[in-house]
């Protein structure tokens, strides 16, 4: 049965034995330094009544990060950062005209200058999912923040550009019911894939994308099974559409690897076991992750190929890294397996929020398996 229809939602910190006072006051202190700690924060408040997520590695706001807050937000009953959040990436981030029309331009300079007249498709979906949830949290407000209207329109354009005399591309691909990595490419992103998301839009988006996107979730799920090692469970960064890593040079670098856009991939599995519980094959990848990357945190110093191979490039984001795999232990059932999902389990625990100045990502990822292993990563 799915959290959905029961309502129950696993807090597997608990399970292996930490109090429940002691969770209360991580998630208090983790939320204290990621939004409001004066060195450390990653949030910050704009004019009387905006605000924005910072990536610190690179000077600027992202649609990733933007809606990651968002999302947080939404989960700690932050209504209002969340309201700020949303009203910046409305006023700067979103295209209202050219190919681009409907979506958000995936940089901006902390000022609100666009860095590029491009989306990336993770801001969308994260968009548009937690703004369902505020919705259903606090009920639709007016203009921008008719929360469900504005997520029902995001998915629109996601799914019906370049339709009816509607200029651009859409972000999935109709035929195979696939996520581009962006709009318009013949490629995808495995972590991009987020099959509980899709079960939900499929119960919220207009009528007539709701077929799609219960075929998506489906696709989803399946396509994860095949884009992880059948041995190690490491995805690709970029990947092809029949779940082989991306096998070519891009302008901006070769991502066919197992780096930091691929840790999710475990994170959104992890989460989806617990939303929806449905298995295409997918479900086995965390615990093959944890039974290759073994009883060392050693292991998780560099890229890898998706086979286990390591390559000279060192890990960018540790913190993330454990992060993603702990939260990837909500799949754990059996004695054995809960064996080996504590061990992760228990290192993530023992890990402080990151410090300096590569640690937007890592934090990110941290604040949400922080949420979804104690419990309180939901559907509202």
């Amino acid at each position: 049965m799915s959290a959905l229809e029961n309502k129950t939602y696993r807090n597997l910190l608990k399970e292996i034995g930490i109090p429940d006072d002691e969770i209360k006051a991580r998630i208090k202190e983790a939320v204290q330094i990621f939004f409001y700690d004066e060195n450390e924060r990653i949030y910050h408040e704009a004019d009387t009544d905006m605000g924005y997520l910072t990536d610190t590695g690179n000077n600027d706001a992202r649609t990733e990060g933007m809606s990651y807050g968002m999302m947080l937000c939404v989960q700690l009953d932050m209504k209002e950062e969340f309201d700020r959040i949303w009203k910046w990436s409305k006023t700067y981030m979103f295209m209202d005209k050219g190919d681009n029309e409907g979506y958000f331009a995936w940089s901006c300079q902390t000022d609100g200058t666009k860095n590029a007249d491009g989306p990336a498709p993770d801001g969308e979906e994260f968009y548009a999912m937690a703004l369902f949830f505020a919705s259903h949290r606090w009920g639709d407000g007016e203009g921008i923040f008719e929360y469900s209207k504005e997520a029902r329109n995001i998915l629109s354009a996601c799914l019906h550009k370049g339709e009816n005399g509607r200029v651009g591309c859409p972000m999935w691909n109709h035929e195979n019911g696939q996520i581009l990595f962006v709009p318009g490419i013949d490629f995808t992103d495995p972590s991009y894939h987020l099959p509980h998301f899709y079960e939900l839009f499929a119960l919220w988006a207009n009528e007539e994308d709701r077929d799609f996107f219960k075929r998506a979730a489906k696709v989803s799920r399946e396509y994860l099974a095949k884009a992880c090692h059948k041995d190690t469970g490491l995805s690709a960064e970029y990947a092809n559409f029949d779940g082989t890593p991306l096998d070519k040079q891009l302008p901006w670098g070769y991502f066919g690897n197992f780096f930091s856009d691929a840790y999710r991939t475990a994170a959104n599995i992890g989460l989806d076991s617990v939303w929806f519980s449905e298995d295409c094959g997918q479900l086995e990848v965390p615990l093959k992750m944890m039974k290759f990357f073994g009883t060392d945190l050693e292991a998780v110093r560099c890229e890898y190929k998706v086979d286990g191979t390591p390559t000279e490039r060192p890990v960018l984001h540790p913190l993330g890294l454990l992060s993603t795999i702990a939260q990837g232990a909500l799949v754990a059932k059996t004695d054995e397996e809960m064996e080996l999902a504590t061990k992760w389990v228990k290192w993530f625990w023992n890990q402080p929020l990151r410090k300096g100045v590569r640690r937007y990502y890592d934090n990110c990822l941290y604040m949400f398996a922080l949420l979804a292993l104690s419990g309180n990563y939901r559907i509202w």
